[in-house]
């Protein structure tokens, strides 16, 4: 059991060190109250007797009831029985718990075979956690494999594996169609239709020089006999692509004249600026792009048509009869059939080529245009193309056109499939790097927030940033912040000169699934009244122990006398926290009239009167709401909450302690007697030690001597109560000394028809009271 460990900090620190351990087994009740550092907690009978049995028991032994001893094989352990303090202790012998104690020594019949299989186990537990074990590359390199085998690319083997193809290209084969490559979810296909078309420009030059090279052919073909309906129709579709290419590209330009210049401040004219704003409109707009898309196809196939229908088809006919009659040359009254093929080719592929079109609709397009192509060769110019040049002598002219025109819709298709298909895997990875680059702040901001209700604001910045400096990078992840700091065996801790601690235990309190909805509740108002003395008085929740409520003020890190010593002298943090604490206290020093009159210490004494008003305000908070609980019907015999506090101060060191579930927490012997005052104090009242009780009469407030206590480890001591009315005021004297920070008379106000479960505490009503 522990003895395999007991003896490691004795040898390597050459210190006695021992601990009592207290183990029983039954039924807990668990889970998270409260609204201010949250912690995972357990509660029920079973869990006292396990505290009991610790307290009752003796250094380097195992304090277990029977009911654990009977989940244990007796003769591997060295077993005996419990101690004459668990006999007398009131609460196991209320529950009728035999005690026993195993030692720490290993048993006689405890064998090899039965080390070796502690061992075994042992080791089979290591991997049970893997990610514990596992570097930073190791999980960045997983990521990373796990992401290339997600990629559309494959081996050279792979290409005639269809198969292994399929698996490692078919990315989208779930969520787009197989023909068009439509999202099958229309939101993302609207999404992904929407984004702005960035390669604008470089279309509207393909589309311009296509334009020019449909004018120039057009210009040659009907030669002397031009029309002046396609000497106005050139005009028209020139100056329109000319206009859009100037817009598309003005930005360009403009950036290539002025951008490179270093201090540029050029200003530019409305017009430019209107430019500007259309430019980037039609790369935005779907809407407008598609219009665009759609006239310059018309204005091509206008240019064709025009082409074509200048020629007689009659005419031709008897003018070709007459050349083979006759012997006559070639006839030059119509167009050339190859050169309007070779045309319609360049504009299916100019249609396929435009980027940012819906890719049915392109489909669609060029899909029409082969159509009517295919209609013009077989049905209306039929005798045109079947006169003209072919492509193999045993091959009608009429098929050689139509074997091009349908290989280049195919051969494009197939083409602007492909690009269609890399475009959308590139827009579901841009989808999914913003869908995690979201879940990544929301995880920061999460972990912001459980860090700030676990750890002290302070805390958690100094964390933060030793993580960001000595890793040279922003903070992505601050799950490991703790466990880095922890593997690189790097402590921090705080010592303060004069901290006050108080215990608040409510009793009469048993503990069950009734009871605790109702604890919840008394925890929660007690969390809101420390949120405003967290940001206005620095009192601090350290934790939460079964029904005790344990808070300090004082843990200003700007007071602090050291912080982490091993840490001040690393130049990587030097210029974080440790220049800001310093600069804080110079600026306090420079600032304070009477840090001059009096001693550091001195001023922070003020620390005992604010968590006496804390602790004041807590039984304000409880007395109303046992009036709201009044008013309730519930049974009274689950719960009749009454509450002692116990208040200490003086020097103590504070911390965050643990592997796992990292914990800020104080140490000292301030804290070991203000547990003490609370635990032999007395309902209603606040019991203060001698040195406390002169600190909070110094500042007026009166404490009645009480007597001597006896407190475990201290002997008889002089105790105090403070001395509070029925109003639950302050009984004051004459003050010596006048705090910065004046404590609020009433802060709680609630409606005889408010219910338990509404919120009580409302910081719009806080008042001050300057007495």
């Amino acid at each position: 059991m522990s003895w395999p460990f007991r003896s490691i900090p004795r040898r390597e620190n050459d210190v006695d060190i021992n601990m009592r351990i207290g183990v029983h087994s039954g039924s807990v009740i668990a889970g998270v109250i409260g609204e201010a550092k949250l912690q995972y907690d357990i509660w029920g009978t079973d869990v006292t007797i396990a505290n009991h049995l610790e307290s009752t028991g003796s250094p380097g032994f195992v304090h277990v009831s029977a009911s654990t001893l009977n989940e244990l094989e007796p003769s591997e352990y060295t077993i005996i029985p419990g101690t004459d303090a668990a006999l007398e202790d009131p609460v196991l012998s209320k529950h009728n718990i035999s005690t026993f104690q195993i030692s720490t020594e290993p048993s006689p019949r405890f064998t090899k075979r039965t080390t070796q299989r502690f061992e075994s186990q042992s080791h089979m537990d290591i991997p049970a956690r893997p990610d514990l074990y596992r570097t930073k590359d190791h999980v960045i390199n997983e990521e990373l494999r796990h992401e290339f085998r997600k990629m559309p690319v494959s081996s050279f083997k792979q290409i005639f594996s269809w198969r292994r193809r399929n698996q490692s290209i078919d990315l989208l084969s779930t969520a787009v169609t197989k023909f068009c490559l439509v999202y099958r979810d229309s939101n993302i296909e609207c999404k992904y239709l929407r984004s702005p078309d960035l390669m604008f420009k470089y279309s509207m030059l393909l589309a311009w020089s296509i334009g020019c090279s449909l004018a120039y052919i057009q210009q040659m073909s009907l030669g002397e006999g031009v029309l002046l309906e396609a000497i106005l129709l050139d005009v028209v579709v020139l100056t329109f692509l000319t206009a859009l290419l100037v817009i598309s590209w003005y930005k360009k330009f403009c950036w290539l004249r002025y951008g490179n210049k270093e201090n540029n401040r050029h200003r530019f004219g409305k017009l430019s600026c209107w430019i500007f704003r259309t430019s980037e409109k039609i790369q935005a707009s779907l809407s407008l792009r598609i219009c665009i898309y759609l006239f310059i196809i018309c204005a091509y196939n206008s240019v064709i048509f025009i082409m074509m229908m200048e020629c007689d088809r009659e005419e031709f006919e008897v003018m070709y009869i007459d050349s083979k009659l006759y012997h006559y040359d070639d006839i030059d009254i119509c167009f050339n059939p190859w050169v309007i093929t070779n045309v319609v080719s360049l504009i299916i592929g100019m249609s396929f080529t435009f980027t940012s079109i819906p890719f049915v609709l392109k489909i669609v397009v060029c899909l029409l245009m082969t159509i009517s192509y295919l209609i013009v060769i077989f049905f209306h110019l039929q005798f045109i193309f079947h006169h003209s040049w072919t492509t193999n002598p045993f091959f009608a002219p009429e098929y050689a056109h139509c074997t091009l025109i349908i290989i280049t819709f195919v051969t494009l298709y197939l083409k602007e499939r492909h690009a269609e298909f890399t475009n959308k895997v590139n827009f579901n990875w841009r989808m999914d790097l913003k869908r995690k680059q979201r879940d990544a702040q929301s995880t920061n901001y999460s972990i912001i927030i459980l860090l700030n209700n676990i750890l002290p604001a302070h805390v958690g910045t100094f964390f933060v940033q030793f993580y960001e400096q000595n890793h040279r990078t922003a903070l992505s992840s601050s799950v490991n912040i703790y466990l880095t700091s922890l593997a690189k065996h790097e402590l921090y801790y705080e010592e303060y000169k004069i901290v006050s601690v108080m215990f608040a235990t409510l009793k009469n309190f048993e503990l069950s699934l009734r009871s605790l909805r109702l604890l919840n509740e008394i925890i929660t108002e007690f969390d809101r009244l420390l949120h405003h003395y967290k940001d206005n008085y620095v009192v601090e929740k350290i934790k939460i122990v079964g029904c005790t409520y344990m808070a300090a003020c004082g843990l200003d890190v700007n007071f602090a006398g050291r912080i982490s010593k091993d840490l001040e002298n690393r130049e990587t943090y030097r210029d974080s926290l440790m220049e800001e604490v310093e600069q804080a206290q110079n600026v306090r020093r420079a600032s304070s009239k009477i840090a001059e009159e009096y001693p550091k210490e001195v001023l922070h004494e003020e620390v005992v009167f604010v968590m006496t008003t804390f602790a004041l305000d807590l039984m304000r908070t409880l007395w109303m709401l046992n009036k709201v609980y009044e008013t309730v019907s519930y049974d009274k015999s689950v719960i009749s909450p009454d509450m002692s506090i116990g208040i200490s101060s003086g020097e103590v060191m504070a911390g965050i302690v643990g592997a796992s579930h990292p914990h800020y927490d104080i140490w000292g012997h301030p804290v070991n007697m203000a547990s003490r005052m609370d635990s032999t104090g007395m309902i209603g009242h606040i019991q203060v030690t001698k040195e406390t009780a002169i600190l909070l009469g110094e500042f007026g407030i009166m404490c009645n001597f009480r007597g001597q206590t006896y407190v475990k480890g201290s002997g008889n001591i002089p105790t105090y109560f403070v001395a509070i009315d029925d109003d639950y005021e302050f009984i004051t004297t004459g003050e010596k000394r006048i705090p910065k920070r004046q404590y609020r008379e009433r802060d709680v106000s609630m409606s005889d028809n408010e219910s338990i479960y509404n919120p009580f505490w409302h910081d719009d009503d806080d008042e001050i009271d300057d007495n």
